[in-house]
């Protein structure tokens, strides 16, 4: 085998295929290549799409390439090899943990997976290897940001959501502890956290205030989930990747919410987590 030929990594989603790639060097991962994202229909004509897009992209040949990791919801469609490439299915939650260390730089840490839905795993590097534990997780994820939005507003897509919120004021939605308790700073209890969402919806609230509401509410159910797990597992530092980090509304949650006293961190490329670590996995399994 060429110890200098490439390792890529594909998420096959449900409604977008993500790709990367890991130069090898004398056998060891080294140079991350930049990842890429399609959105397709259907998962084969994305995977196909996504990897010829890539290879291109980056002037790689078929001989460029030593093998290629899947991973994702879609995988289960991959069942002949890729141009005769070798194929790997890789499990998800271990894609999830690999990736989440890779990108935070971390040894150890709870990872939070914001896809559809949302998982969330321990990882923990021990000498060479990593120990990964998948912990559970919530239907409440991007799905429920679409679907409910799609509902109340009549918007469905990411960047339209996106756009509203920007807009949204949440005095018009959510019920805050400093709107039930005048005294909140004498229990210890931030004032600004939420008390009920959507407790306080007014009849004049516009479809950006609802569409911020549902951003506010998925992101603080995922948070909370994140804070209960590092405290069991004694863990600072949580790691959020997927897709939901790319909006803003989303991310806006994560970074104001100090007083629990978890270190909340969305490194650069957070949504391509997963498709990363599913690239690691043939370091992690060498």
């Amino acid at each position: 085998m060429n110890k200098n030929r490439n390792v890529i990594g594909i998420d096959v989603g449900g409604s977008t295929t993500k790709i990367v790639g890991f130069k090898q060097r004398n056998g060891v991962i080294s140079e991350l290549i930049s990842p890429l994202l399609v959105r397709a229909t259907d998962p084969i004509t994305s995977i196909y799409g996504a990897f010829g897009r890539f290879t291109s992209q980056n002037s790689l040949a078929l001989d460029d390439i030593d093998k290629v990791m899947v991973t994702g919801v879609g995988a289960t469609h991959m069942q002949q090899p890729i141009y005769n490439l070798t194929c790997q299915t890789v499990p998800e939650f271990s894609a999830v943990g690999l990736g989440g260390l890779y990108l935070s730089g971390l040894d150890d840490a709870i990872i939070v997976s914001m896809g559809t839905g949302t998982a969330l795993v321990h990882a923990k590097k021990e000498g060479n290897s990593t120990k990964i534990d998948y912990l559970g997780g919530t239907g409440v994820g991007g799905g429920t940001l679409l679907g409910l939005t799609r509902k109340m507003t009549g918007v469905d897509t990411i960047e339209h959501i996106e756009e509203l919120c920007k807009d949204g004021n949440l005095d018009k939605v959510d019920l805050r502890v400093k709107d039930i308790s005048k005294n909140a700073k004498y229990t210890g209890v931030n004032e600004d956290l939420t008390a009920a969402n959507f407790g306080k919806l007014s009849d004049m609230a516009t479809n950006a205030d609802i569409a911020l509401g549902v951003a506010n509410m998925v992101a603080e159910t995922v948070a909370m989930m994140s804070v209960f797990a590092a405290k069991g597992h004694n863990i600072k530092d949580v790691v959020i990747i997927g897709n939901l980090t790319n909006i803003e509304a989303v991310r806006k949650v994560f970074n104001n919410l100090t007083s629990f006293g978890i270190n909340f961190i969305i490194p650069e490329n957070s949504s391509f987590g997963t498709v990363i670590g599913a690239a690691l996995y043939d370091e992690l399994e060498a």
